[in-house]
Formats: C-alpha cells, sequence, structure tokens
C-alpha cells in the first residue's frame, strides 16, 4: 500500500522539478534577451568568429580584447558570445566549434540576435598551394564548399552539371591494377538562398565572393610583419607572408593526404583547405552581411613526410592570424565599420 502511495508522490515531485526547471530556463533567456536589447542600443558591431581553442588562446593573448565592464559576455545556446572591443571598435566574439554546422549556426544566431555590420572570420588552415608555406596567412577572395558529393559505383553516371570528378580508381598502385569499387565521387554545386533573391528559390553557387570593399581594405595588410618562430628552438625556415585574393575550400573533411590534396588544387585551384569558411562566408552573404575569411597556414595537408605539422606550428599559425585580424579591424574606416 505504501509502495502504491510513494509513486504518485515521486510522479509530482518529478513535475514539479521539471517545471521549475523549465521556468528557471525562460527566466534565463528572458534575461539574456533584454541584455541583447540594451546591447544593441550601443550597435553596431563587427563580428568574430573562430572555431577552436587554440585560435582562441592566440587571439586573447594579444590583449587587444577589452572586455565590456557591463555585459562582458551573454551565453546562448551553449556558446559564450563575448562582448567587448578591439583597437577601438566595438566586436561581439564567438567560438563557433569544429564543422559547417557549428560554423553556420553560430554565425546566424549572431546576425539574428545582434546588430551587426560584418563579420571577421579567422582561424587555421591546411596548405594546398605549394607556392605558399606553413605560418603564412591567406585572405581569399572566394570559398568554395567543396563537400557535397554525388558518390555512385563504377558503372554509375555522373550528373553533368557536376564541378569536378574523383575517379577513385585512377589512384590504384600500381595503376589500374583491377576494379575499386569505391567508383566515383561527382562535386555538385550549393544551393544558396539570400535576401537579395527570390524567396524559397535557391541559386547553384560554387564560389562565395569575400565582400569586395572589405577585400580591398585587406590588401592594404601586404608586408604585415608575422612571426617566424614558436619559440627560440623551433622556427620555420622562411619569413611567413600575407597573401589577399586566392581561393580556399571547406568541407567536414580534415585533409592529411597528399594526393586530395593535389586533387583540390589541380581541380579548384584553391590554396587552402579548412572546415567552416564557406559556413560563415555563406551565411552571412545570404544575410546581406559583410564578410571576411583569414586563415593562418597551420600545416601541409598531408604533402608532409611523418605526422602533420598542425601540432608543431598550429599555435603559430593561430597567432599570425590573430596579427591579421588586428590588422584589418584597425583599417576599418568609420564608415565601413
Amino acid at each position: 500500500m505504501a509502495s502504491r502511495q510513494a509513486k504518485p508522490c515521486l510522479l509530482l515531485q518529478l513535475i514539479f522539478l521539471l517545471l521549475v526547471s523549465a521556468s528557471a530556463l525562460s527566466r534565463n533567456r528572458i534575461e539574456s534577451l533584454n541584455k541583447i536589447k540594451e546591447l544593441n542600443r550601443r550597435g553596431p558591431y563587427i563580428g568574430l568568429i573562430t572555431v577552436f581553442s587554440t585560435e582562441e588562446d592566440a587571439f586573447f593573448a594579444t590583449g587587444a580584447f577589452k572586455p565590456d565592464p557591463k555585459n562582458p559576455f551573454i551565453d546562448l545556446s551553449g556558446r559564450r558570445f563575448r562582448i567587448g572591443k578591439v583597437q577601438g571598435r566595438k566586436v561581439i566574439y564567438v567560438r563557433c566549434g569544429i564543422g559547417m554546422i557549428n560554423a553556420a549556426a553560430a554565425t546566424q544566431q549572431m546576425i539574428d540576435l545582434f546588430d551587426m555590420k560584418g563579420i571577421i572570420h579567422f582561424g587555421i588552415a591546411g596548405n594546398i598551394n605549394n607556392s605558399m608555406s606553413i605560418g603564412d596567412v591567406t585572405i581569399p577572395k572566394q570559398v568554395a564548399h567543396t563537400g557535397i558529393w554525388e558518390w555512385v559505383n563504377t558503372d554509375g553516371t555522373l550528373d553533368s552539371a557536376d564541378v569536378a570528378q574523383l575517379d577513385i580508381g585512377s589512384y590504384n598502385v600500381p595503376k589500374g591494377n583491377r576494379t575499386n569499387l569505391l567508383g566515383h565521387i561527382g562535386y555538385s554545386k550549393e544551393q544558396f538562398y539570400s535576401e537579395s533573391g527570390y524567396p524559397n528559390i535557391a541559386e547553384s553557387l560554387l564560389w562565395a565572393k569575400i565582400s569586395p570593399k572589405w577585400l580591398q581594405l585587406a590588401s592594404s595588410l601586404k608586408g604585415l610583419k608575422l612571426e617566424q618562430c614558436v619559440n627560440s628552438s623551433l622556427c620555420l625556415p622562411q619569413k611567413p607572408k600575407l597573401v589577399v585574393g586566392l581561393s580556399a575550400s571547406t568541407a567536414n573533411v580534415f585533409v592529411d593526404n597528399a594526393a586530395y590534396r593535389d586533387f583540390l588544387f589541380q581541380k579548384f585551384e584553391v590554396s587552402s583547405a579548412d572546415m567552416e569558411s564557406a559556413a560563415v562566408a555563406m551565411t552571412s552573404l545570404s544575410n546581406g552581411c559583410p564578410v571576411i575569411v583569414i586563415r593562418g597556414l597551420s600545416d601541409l595537408a598531408g604533402k608532409q613526410q611523418g605526422e602533420n605539422a598542425v601540432k608543431k606550428f598550429g599555435s603559430l599559425a593561430a597567432l599570425n592570424t590573430a596579427k591579421a585580424v588586428l590588422g584589418f579591424i584597425d583599417s576599418l574606416p568609420g564608415h565601413s565599420y
């Protein structure tokens, strides 16, 4: 009898706890929205979006970010949006997390909730171009999503609209040694929706073009002094350089394969590969928001002998990226900000 009476009591306690929890979440959300309203009255802001802790640590180590004394951050959907100033410009910074879904979600949330004038996306990337080196910084003119695949059997037919084809069998060693059952991969274009287009009608898009005015401003950064050494005993053989106007690729793939690296360069003529830039760029452009991408090259994407160099030089690439970000923010005139 006591056991039967206890069950309804436990159920009522559980319902009560759920209601209290839901009420607390609702109050937290209301508090956050009220803070956002207050912040937006002091806007607009430049958005700073990076990916993971190595990049974040390098950026904050510069000491350039000055947190807002009243509202230094707002936590939303598990991410911490930090409010402050860099070089006297009002900014909102967030670390989005690895991959295209994280990047797009954080970018859209930032644009939806805050009064934004533009997005600066930065981080490290793999080097795809033999004329570039580890430690260099690239500010591309365009970014492609190279992860929309059509994967067919060996006797399958690829879509004629595909922008590139990867025949896996051609990479057999020795070449032509029997049939490779992985078949062929066709690279499709992205479906791009934007405020400037027609509602619910997508444009086929390969290259997300970086905002021209911002790209022109970035050209003034050529010659920026970048760091050559991780420490006194670990240095690059040459001084890193900053290059503006190349092309970049993005996919949910960490490229550490020499053959695939060469394929990306030959077919798409890209100089860097990462896992977020196209998502940030396309989301920004979809909303009519200016955007620029700044990436430091941390490794050779598989061309190296032995272990990937990202563990050795990732922090250096992140530091050089942070220096380029600060240089770009400093170059923003009042009307562009």
